[in-house]
């Protein structure tokens, strides 16, 4: 999602503007992510391939943004998340240190290191 203040989407650092920029849903109609029920599979497949994705996710997880598809999640599912993990105080950092730990191992094998 992208990193507009509209909507209740709340701050975006600096350093961030240029990420945001690179989201697949940068040249969708707003509305067109802000959606209920069966039209929210649909703003989900805009994020499929965002190259932004966990980001975002983080963003809205630590801002506790309640409406629209964010990263690929819907408002439910970011409250569950949000339930079943009480204890995160960033999912900015929890979900860059994830991402770091799933591609280490990608790394290493393209390096060819085992």
């Amino acid at each position: 999602m992208r990193g507009d203040t509209e909507k209740g989407a709340g701050e975006v650092r600096d350093d961030q503007i240029s990420r945001w920029d690179q989201a697949a849903c940068r040249t969708t109609d707003p509305d067109e992510l802000f959606v209920e029920g069966a039209a929210q599979s649909s703003a989900k497949r805009i994020c499929g391939g965002c190259v932004i994705k966990t980001e975002c996710l983080a963003h809205a997880l630590d801002q506790r943004i309640q409406h629209g598809v964010w990263g690929g999640m819907t408002e439910r599912e970011r409250r569950a998340l949000l339930r079943r993990r009480p204890t995160v105080t960033s999912w900015r950092r929890l979900l860059e240190a994830a991402r770091a730990e799933h591609e280490r191992p990608v790394r290493a094998e393209h390096a060819g290191v085992s």
